[in-house]
């Protein structure tokens, strides 16, 4: 017991490297994790008296701990026995394919990195790269939705930026959850995603097992009274219109609603419209082709983010005119009842975000160019305004004051990127450009082809 032992020093070294790490696995982190809970703790529970909707405690809980509850869940091991049984493999090998599914899917939501980082940064690059205008409206909706219900904010998705606009315009009222694509699991984009609360959807994935992961999850995060956002068109739309509505998510969360539960499911239709659409000529290109396949690079996109930011910080102006977002009526699941079906409810939240689509002075210019051919510039801003007076006020981002300001830009903007032209005082539209033009009018095409008096109004002869 008491001879001397002889150890090289590397072995020795490598002693003390694993009993300094059972030390500190044992003794230290866990007292260091309590410190740091502790202080996190306090910080939210001093955020949650600025919000309008507190972050729920579902939010805030352990990503282990939630893929534990997941996993574990009486129905997720139904459809891991369903699994082992239809693939012949061992259960216990099913079930690590249910773990697997969870972590892809549960994200680790960082109260510090949503509101110290995250929203700062989306207020930064959404000012850097748009003029941002909301309907007078979006308070008094978001307000009317009582507070103890879930949440959930249904977008047309017209480009990636959409996530920054909401989310920014969402940050003082509380924490989105996300639905996003395989896009966002890019490294380094995928720790900073999940750490905002945004959890990733396989677009294609048709397994069973994977499908109730997803939707347990979803609606576990709805019973616990997490705000959410999705895309009930599924992807960007590659034509400017409004696409027929997936299901999936969608269903999800009508299977999960409890009516006798404590806690509705509110709705909220969201309408968001660009004079400019950072991605519009890639989307314009898949449309033409038939596919899907943008081909975008993650170090075009970071260098492109970096690039505004840096001319934000140095007062450059370089945006791309207005982006609006607009909120529509809600609708509570409670009122639409036991009976609404998912494609009923589908089909009103779409018509709903189609009926408040803001009208923005790029897509006008580009819908009345289309129907006239060419106007002189005179009666294309009268007729502008005219189109603007036919529309419904309540929902409108921009007033009659700086309409003519608004034309302004859109002409410019159209002109320099060379999709209109001006001769003799009448501006028409280039020959070859008329597929981006009727991307930007399609996105307006719902209200103004709904509406009689803006039908009427673009219809008339160019010298009325």
């Amino acid at each position: 017991m008491t001879q001397t032992v002889q150890l090289p020093l590397w072995l020795f070294i490598l002693i003390l490297l694993f009993a300094a790490v059972t030390a500190l696995s044992h003794l230290l982190l866990p007292s260091v994790r309590w410190f740091f809970r502790r202080r996190l703790e306090r910080a939210v529970k001093q955020l949650n008296t600025r919000l309008k909707r507190p972050i729920e405690p579902f939010k805030l809980a352990r990503r282990y701990d939630m893929i534990q509850r997941l996993i574990y869940d009486p129905e997720v091991s139904k459809e891991i026995v369903a699994y082992a049984r239809k693939n012949g493999v061992p259960e216990n090998v099913a079930f690590e394919k249910a773990r697997e599914y969870a972590r892809e899917i549960v994200p680790s939501f960082s109260a510090f990195a949503y509101f110290s980082f995250g929203i700062r940064l989306t207020r930064l690059l959404a000012k850097s790269v748009y003029r941002i205008e909301t309907a007078d409206t979006n308070d008094a909706v978001f307000n009317s939705i009582p507070k103890d219900a879930t949440v959930v904010f249904v977008m047309n998705h017209r480009s990636n930026m959409d996530y920054v606009l909401v989310t920014y315009l969402a940050a003082r009222d509380s924490a989105l959850s996300y639905a996003v694509g395989e896009w966002a699991r890019v490294w380094p984009l995928s720790w900073l995603i999940k750490s905002l609360g945004a959890y990733f959807i396989r677009r294609r994935s048709r397994g069973a097992l994977y499908r109730k992961v997803l939707a347990r999850y979803v609606q576990m995060a709805t019973e616990g009274g997490v705000n959410q956002a999705f895309y009930p068109e599924g992807g960007l739309s590659l034509n400017g219109k409004l696409q027929e509505p997936k299901m999936g998510l969608m269903s999800y969360l009508v299977e999960g609603f409890d009516p006798e539960g404590e806690r509705d499911v509110v709705f909220v239709p969201v309408a968001i419209n660009y004079d400019r659409v950072l991605e519009d000529l890639v989307l314009i290109a898949a449309d033409e082709r038939g596919d899907r396949r943008f081909g975008a690079r993650i170090s075009v996109v970071v260098g492109f983010i970096l690039r505004k930011l840096w001319q934000r910080l140095t007062w450059q102006e370089t945006r791309f005119g207005t982006a609006a977002v607009t909120f529509g009526p809600p609708l509570s699941m409670r009122e639409a009842g036991q009976d609404a079906s998912v494609e009923a409810l589908s089909e009103q939240l779409m018509g709903r975000i189609g009926d408040v689509m803001p009208i923005l002075a790029v897509p006008a210019v580009c819908h009345l160019l289309l129907a006239h051919k060419e106007l002189s510039e005179d009666i294309l801003r009268s007729k502008v305004k005219a189109l603007f007076d036919a529309a419904p006020s309540a929902y409108e981002v921009i007033d009659a004051e700086a309409l003519p300001i608004q034309v302004t830009r859109a002409l410019s903007g159209l002109e320099a990127r060379g999709l209109i032209a001006k001769q003799g005082g009448t501006w028409s539209a280039v020959a070859d450009q008329t597929a981006v033009l009727r991307f930007y009018a399609n996105s307006i095409a719902q209200r103004v082809d709904g509406n009689a008096a803006i039908a009427s109004e673009i219809s008339a002869p160019a010298g009325s």
